[in-house]
């Protein structure tokens, strides 16, 4: 092989601004207990993503009611959203995705799915199950 393969990479998660803040680390410390995270970056991946949606629907309320853009792309988003389950097939339109927590994406997981199946002791023993298949 010749030659340098190009590709763009971009960052999957942003670190907070103030390292120390002692009530954000203890949320976190929370949220890892009870998702059982292997680490922070499993919460500033999440963080990412929900910030990223607020931040495209904020966008598109400030476009007029019946403008193109706004109906499709927003549609689009709503409807990605109750794909992968965090929103209701009842709640359609954009205001409730400003009202998405992290919590609603860590729900998800599948490593919290199993442990809400009732397949595993504990969430930690939910990640061994699904790391030995």
């Amino acid at each position: 092989k010749m030659g340098k393969t190009l590709r763009n990479y971009s960052k999957t998660y942003v670190t907070p601004r103030r390292p120390y803040e002692k009530e954000r680390l203890d949320a976190e410390l929370k949220l890892i207990g009870e998702f059982g995270l292997k680490n922070k970056r499993e919460i500033y991946r999440v963080h990412m993503i929900v910030s990223a949606l607020r931040k495209k629907a904020r966008e598109l309320l400030t476009l007029p009611e019946k403008d193109t853009r706004r109906i499709f792309e927003g549609s689009a988003l709503l409807r990605r959203l109750h794909r992968i389950g965090v929103l209701d097939a009842s709640k359609t339109k954009l205001d409730y995705i400003l009202a998405i927590k992290e919590t609603d994406f860590l729900r998800r997981r599948l490593q919290t799915q199993v442990f809400n199946m009732g397949m595993a002791i504990s969430v930690h023993h939910a990640r061994v199950l699904i790391r030995q298949r």
